[in-house]
């Protein structure tokens, strides 16, 4: 499973610590460190920034110098997959409309199926492309509670096949949480935990606390990264 660090990470010198040698996901709204991203991590992949827009009040209607983001770094050795555009409170015909407008390589892009539209559009999505983003909305908004597990059970049976197995690659947004990705077989997961978490002081107490940024990042980064995703989705399990 790819491990996907979301930036910006302040200052640059967690940043680097966060991705050096291994994976940065890119949002189109906040790419002021790609250069960072290009230069130390392995690998990269790039967020349209609709989320962002979208709870700022303001949702983006021109689409078009996104297109021509993504064309101009899909060339690059390290560029994994950029994120279909998406209408994060839209109804299924405007996100369907969004994926058949991409203008690139199906390889290039990955449609977002959220959690609060059918079944039956994240069955013809995951037939149709290579990989398919599952991003949390509607009536399951958090990841990782339990009205939003029984949500993620009856995705993963239409995501699966009948041995568990993922019909294609499956990338969690904002799900880069071990009591989440060590349970449901992703091929990759992103989050920006790092980022929000490293700065929170409060947060960091004790005889052996990390004395900087780039030290509580490097704690972060392994324990995250020490974790991987299952092969396939063997259910729920009651505690």
């Amino acid at each position: 499973m790819v491990h996907y660090h979301g930036m910006p990470i302040t200052p640059a010198t967690a940043a680097v610590r966060a991705i050096a040698g291994g994976h940065a996901f890119i949002s189109w709204a906040h790419a002021h460190q790609l250069g960072i991203a290009i230069e130390c991590a392995s690998s990269f992949a790039l967020d349209n920034g609709a989320f962002s827009a979208w709870r700022s009040g303001k949702p983006i209607t021109d689409w078009s110098a996104y297109y021509k983001w993504v064309e101009d770094l899909r060339y690059n050795p390290g560029f994994d997959f950029a994120v279909i555009l998406d209408v994060i409170a839209g109804d299924e015909a405007a996100n369907d409309a969004l994926c058949a407008e991409w203008p690139m390589p199906v390889w290039v892009g990955a449609p977002v199926w959220h959690m609060h539209e059918s079944l039956a559009r994240l069955d013809r999505l995951v037939s149709e492309w290579p990989r398919v983003c599952i991003g949390s909305s509607g009536a399951w908004p958090n990841p990782g509670t339990r009205s939003w597990w029984g949500r993620m059970a009856e995705t993963m049976a239409v995501a699966c096949d009948e041995l568990g197995r993922p019909r294609c690659q499956l990338h969690g947004l904002r799900m880069l949480n071990p009591h989440i990705f060590t349970r449901v077989p992703f091929a990759s997961a992103d989050s920006t935990n790092i980022a929000r978490n490293i700065g929170i002081d409060s947060a960091w107490r004790g005889t052996y606390t990390p004395p900087s940024k780039e030290a509580r990042t490097a704690v972060m980064r392994e324990r995250i990264e020490s974790h991987q995703s299952p092969p396939i989705w063997a259910g729920l399990l009651e505690r």
